[in-house]
């Protein structure tokens, strides 16, 4: 329960100039309960767009800044970087939104716009010093203040980070973990070529591998899901995967060896890849995008160098393929499966996700501030 107290006031930057009061939830300090909090929001600047928040999804990574589990954060933190919501004003320079139009904003808000990646739109790897501006726990430029995220009742971003959603209005709280969740699993998919003729394994059913299995089944891909629950296995099939494998039994693998052309691996904690590497074809892929609290088991050099196999890496996505996983979920019919939360329950729902509980992500309901 929160007190009727006013909320402590912060500024997101030191600089002079006008400001807009959003009403925000925050971690006040490393592992506290988030709390209500008044965030003061730059006006527009001539390349700003000023958005009225409607939901935002609760991500894993959510959960660790929160609760001070990795390293850099800085309180008081407003989480969130899966944001949509509804233009409310533009700056003088804006051309490509205006008020009223649906709107949406993922993992960054900035980036140097100078170094060779962010020429070609890969700003997720942004080569400059401190990386791509985050959406929150991340320097503002010019200032020595945080960003500040989606747990929030407005944002005020630069256009060129400002992402169109064409989807249906009815859709919006399914849009939400598009933003990073679908990003996330779209980048590798498009990189990879996953496609018809291709198959593709998605090893941990969650908010990241949910999406996963929806978009290479969209892209013409051949699906497999892997999975440790039988009981979760009508379920699996029905987001799209064409088969599933149960990876605890004590035959569960078998047949597989060698079958499979990409494999997306979104468990977030340490685990074993050799058994997923004697799944790849050769010249086959297994790409991680999910981020374990610890190293995984170093794998067998024999299962790389037999199959001339990879492992690689894939963070979230840039602005353009943003915009083009966007585009093809509007067009596709594609939305992430959710549960819609008030603001108000965030810590117990951290507390789900923990345990696992939750199908496949939350997204909370700005208008419950």
């Amino acid at each position: 329960m929160h007190s009727d107290v006013r909320p402590q006031r912060i500024a997101e930057e030191s600089a002079p100039g006008d400001r807009e009061i959003a009403q925000a939830f925050a971690a006040l300090a490393a592992a506290a309960p988030l709390s209500p909090i008044e965030i003061e929001r730059r006006s527009p600047r001539p390349n700003d767009v000023a958005i009225a928040i409607a939901y935002c999804g609760v991500c894993h990574s959510d959960l660790h800044a929160a609760r001070g589990e990795w390293p850099g954060m800085m309180c008081p933190m407003v989480p969130g970087h899966e944001i949509v919501g509804r233009v409310t004003s533009v700056g003088s320079k804006v051309t490509a939104f205006q008020p009223g139009d649906l709107v949406g904003v993922g993992c960054m808000v900035d980036s140097c716009r100078k170094c060779s990646s962010c020429g070609e739109g890969a700003e997720n790897y942004c080569e400059s010093e401190q990386g791509y501006l985050q959406t929150y726990n991340g320097y503002v430029k010019g200032g020595d203040r945080n960003t500040y995220g989606g747990y929030s009742t407005a944002i005020t971003v630069d256009e060129r980070f400002v992402l169109a959603i064409r989807h249906p209005e009815s859709q919006l709280a399914a849009v939400a973990p598009l933003l990073c969740a679908g990003v996330t699993t779209w980048s590798p998919l498009r990189y990879w070529n996953a496609g018809p003729g291709r198959r593709v394994g998605v090893v941990g059913i969650g908010g990241l591998g949910h999406m996963a299995v929806k978009l290479a089944r969209a892209l013409g891909a051949h699906v497999v899901g892997f999975t440790t629950s039988e009981s979760k296995r009508d379920a699996i099939l029905a987001l799209g995967a064409h088969e599933v494998v149960l990876t605890s039994g004590e035959r569960g693998l078998d047949g597989y060896e060698q079958s499979l052309d990409l494999i997306l691996d979104t468990v977030g904690s340490p685990h074993d890849l050799d058994v997923y590497l004697s799944l790849l074809k050769r010249d086959g892929t297994l790409v991680l995008v999910g981020v374990p609290d610890a190293p995984h088991p170093s794998p067998s050099a024999v299962n790389l160098i037999l199959g001339r196999r990879s492992i690689a890496g894939s963070l979230i996505g840039g602005l353009k393929e943003t915009q083009e996983m966007l585009d093809f979920c509007a067009e596709n019919g594609i939305v992430s499966e959710i549960e819609q939360i008030a603001i108000q329950d965030i810590d117990e729902l951290f507390d789900r996700m923990i345990k696992g509980d939750v199908k496949y992500r939350f997204v909370i309901d700005l208008s419950t501030i």
